[in-house]
């Protein structure tokens, strides 16, 4: 059929009724989110944004309703999908907006496209890998790996992937989302090391959609963290210490669920497949510690500066 591209729905979209069908690779892909409220009756208040693109570029496309239980697992990142039946709309001025792995990528931040159960109801075709054509001109996934050795000299709130081997790991503990309500994160501490430094990554992990990876990380696993933000103590304090927090666009991958991922390409986790090979298993067994209170970051020496 004759397909569009991004670049040129972005120029023609308030002009057309109908629109021709999108051929695009999923790049990013944010937790998915639950809007109902007690006084609405709307049927699976769902919600899930996703980051895609084509040769000409970037744009947002949001999932919505029974189409996130039907179809969220199944667009992973780097999957390829066909796109028909789909609207064209302004797109959410208060999204988060993750980093590209590419920086000379266009993005297309003016509308966003937008997949529904009816009016119409959209057709989604995911592509096997193994029919995607050159000529498609698809852009491949592309990370932004760090490793230990390289994090002290990164700025707050710089966006990053990790890899490292799982050497300590917290319980599961919650935070209020806001004052007086009754909505909670939940989240745990890990530490993991990649051998360039002596100091481990400190990683404050939030639960994502991902609740089997989350409750599985555990001591010698090999832990994948994408678009991680760096966290720095901007007030100076001599004692804090710098952490990586998830973002809304975090995925979560540990040993068992790495294959056929893009970033099994990526240098950076090839050098640390490479070293852990090096490693002596029981040794770091010994050192592996799991479970218990951390607290993080630590606080003051006495009582009146807390």
């Amino acid at each position: 059929s004759k397909l569009t591209n991004l670049g040129h729905l972005e120029m023609t979209w308030q002009s057309s009724v109908h629109f021709h069908p999108l051929l695009v690779r999923i790049l990013h892909k944010s937790r998915l989110r639950y809007y109902g409220k007690p006084e609405k009756t709307t049927d699976m208040p769902y919600q899930a944004y996703f980051e895609v693109a084509d040769g000409s570029g970037m744009m947002s496309m949001v999932l919505w309703s029974s189409l996130c239980p039907e179809w969220y697992n199944s667009m992973k990142v780097g999957t390829v999908l066909l796109l028909e039946k789909y609207t064209v709309k302004d797109s959410y001025p208060f999204k988060t907006q993750p980093t590209p792995g590419d920086s000379q990528m266009k993005r297309f931040s003016t509308i966003e496209i937008s997949l529904n159960v009816r009016n119409p109801s959209a057709k989604i075709s995911l592509i096997p890998e193994e029919m995607v054509k050159p000529e498609w001109r698809l852009p491949e996934v592309k990370y932004r790996f760090i490793t230990r050795s390289e994090l002290d000299d990164l700025p707050h709130n710089y966006s990053c992937d990790v890899i490292g081997l799982v050497t300590f790991v917290g319980r599961a503990e919650r935070a209020r989302k806001r004052d007086h309500c009754e909505d909670f994160w939940l989240y745990r501490w890990a530490h993991a090391i990649d051998g360039t430094s002596d100091q481990p990554f400190i990683l404050e992990l939030f639960a994502t959609s991902q609740p089997d990876m989350f409750e599985r990380i555990h001591p010698m696993t090999y832990l994948v963290c994408t678009q991680m933000r760096v966290v720095r103590d901007l007030s100076e304090n001599p004692s804090s210490t710098i952490y990586l927090t998830t973002s809304n666009e975090s995925q979560i991958f540990i040993t068992g669920w790495h294959k056929d991922q893009p970033y099994t390409k990526d240098t950076k986790v090839k050098n640390f497949i490479r070293w852990t090979k090096s490693l002596i298993e029981a040794y770091q067994m010994e050192k592996a510690v799991i479970g218990g209170y951390y607290p993080f970051p630590q606080p003051p020496d006495s009582f009146s500066d807390y």
